[in-house]
């Protein structure tokens, strides 16, 4: 696996928008947040353009994501937000470039896609992580602050209290995962990830119950997850349901789905749609431990 070089202090990062679009000014604190780490923060030709949703037109987000991976300078792209439209430039992208000078692709939730089609087609490792949206006042907290350390090369784990849904046990293997509805959506793609022996790690926001039982049961029945080392639960957010309930929780879906394999499993991680949204290395080798408490090390 191809490991992109940590930063230091006086690296340039790029910044766009490949999915849901910005507005002027919008993220200055978080521009300034990064600027305060050491960082040189080049924006992105379109970062403000706006088409509909979109930041911009496909083919200018596509532009500006061939411009921060082919930047001569920059060590890491960082991704404005999320929302939805990074799948819709990922194949007109040049990527010769980029693994010939490998740099850090930072973002989650919609950059799910991009994190898994980096793995499988290019063997490079990616940054599960917060965005700026989510620090646009300017104010470290625990996601940015677990981004920088992520970047500078100071993280070396994950460490958070049991749940009493927990499957206690070890397992070893590469770290893939990320956003589960955009996971359902690249199944059968040239992003889909090969689950086989991986640690797998899952969030999703505002999704239907019966939503998230359809995907778990896609995901069991394609046998994606049969052979899994490991999963890493983490926050299923503002979930809804239908007027007569679906009758389990987030979790207890995702446990049922899983109730014939014994891989470990670590619920709660601080991984999602939160404000304490933990970095994650996608692509690395890692270990699961479960136990008194759930570690996950890089």
């Amino acid at each position: 696996m191809i490991q992109p070089e940590s930063l230091q202090k006086g690296d340039v990062i790029a910044l766009i928008a490949t999915a849901k679009k910005i507005n002027p000014g919008e993220i200055d604190g978080a521009i300034a947040l990064m600027e305060s780490w050491g960082l040189k923060v080049a924006c992105g030709p379109h970062l403000y353009a706006a088409h509909h949703q979109f930041a911009g037109t496909d083919a200018e987000r596509a532009s500006d994501l061939q411009w921060a991976i082919d930047h001569p300078e920059a060590k890491a792209v960082v991704f404005a937000r999320g929302g939805y439209g990074t799948v819709r430039v990922l194949d007109h992208i040049d990527w010769n470039h980029f693994v010939a000078h490998p740099k850090w692709l930072c973002g989650f939730s919609d950059l799910t896609v991009l994190h898994s089609h980096v793995l499988v087609n290019l063997g490079v490792e990616t940054l599960h992580s917060s965005m700026p949206i989510f620090f646009k006042d300017g104010k470290s907290n625990a996601s940015s602050d677990s981004l920088k350390r992520a970047l500078f090369g100071e993280l070396s784990k994950l460490e958070w209290e049991s749940d009493a849904l927990n499957r206690k046990g070890t397992g070893q293997g590469i770290c893939v995962g990320g956003n589960l509805s955009v996971l359902y959506s690249i199944s059968g793609s040239v992003s889909e990830v090969d689950f086989e022996g991986k640690v797998l790690f899952l969030e999703d926001l505002t999704e239907y119950l019966y939503h998230l039982d359809r995907m778990m049961m896609q995901m069991k029945r394609s046998g994606q997850l049969s052979e899994l080392a490991g999963l890493v639960v983490g926050q299923f957010s503002e979930m809804s349901d239908n007027p007569v309930p679906f009758g389990k929780t987030a979790e207890e879906i995702i446990l049922e789905a899983c109730s014939e394999y014994d891989f470990p499993i670590a619920f709660n991680a601080p991984i999602g749609h939160v404000e304490h949204n933990e970095s994650v290395f996608h692509g690395r080798s890692v270990t699961l431990e479960v136990g008194t408490s759930s570690v996950l090390t890089f």
